[in-house]
């Protein structure tokens, strides 16, 4: 993976804008964020981050961290998700066609969705309850986008995980330092 300059992206965020009409860049010119990708609304693990980060959002708030959620459907595919796990008023960016996520900036790998049947972590993860809790549903959006966490501290990416499986589980508080 190349590693892109600070104004590559500061370029790129710049470009992006939330769902409210915020500018990436100038939310992490404000304090710093964890950018999150999601796959689809139908993938139990993605439910599954959200759910993660609205528990730990109060800490994410305490270190000054805002998170910033990355998905593949429309505004309002996603909002009943995230009203759901009850952080309905967290930023959000669509990116249906996925140009985000496959941007040099950020370059997240695409899998064949059914090769993730075969993985042993994901009957794993769904054997540890992730189907129980967060349920599963219908693929509306590119179930072959993978997803990525990102650390960002003004124009620059300080720390990142890259999902090897639908299924890792990244420890949030550790990325962000």
């Amino acid at each position: 993976m190349v590693m892109s300059s600070t104004d590559d992206v500061a370029e790129v965020l710049a470009s992006i804008r939330t769902e409210s009409g915020a500018s990436l860049l100038a939310l992490v010119e404000a304090s710093p964020v964890l950018l999150i990708f999601l796959r689809h609304f139908g993938c139990s693990f993605c439910r599954q981050a959200i759910s993660d980060v609205a528990e730990i959002r109060g800490e994410l708030a305490r270190r000054g961290v805002r998170p910033v959620f990355v998905h593949l459907g429309t505004p309002e595919r996603a909002k009943p998700f995230f009203d759901y796990y009850g952080i309905g008023d967290v930023e959000r960016i669509s990116d249906p066609e996925a140009k985000i996520y496959q941007d040099p900036v950020f370059q997240l790998s695409r899998i064949n969705p059914w090769l993730t049947l075969l993985q042993p972590s994901v009957w794993a993860g769904w054997l540890k309850g992730a189907i129980f809790k967060h349920g599963i549903g219908a693929i509306k959006e590119d179930a072959e986008q993978m997803q990525g966490l990102f650390f960002l501290k003004g124009p620059k990416i300080v720390r990142q995980f890259r999902y090897r499986t639908i299924a890792d589980e990244p420890d949030y508080l550790k990325l962000i330092g």
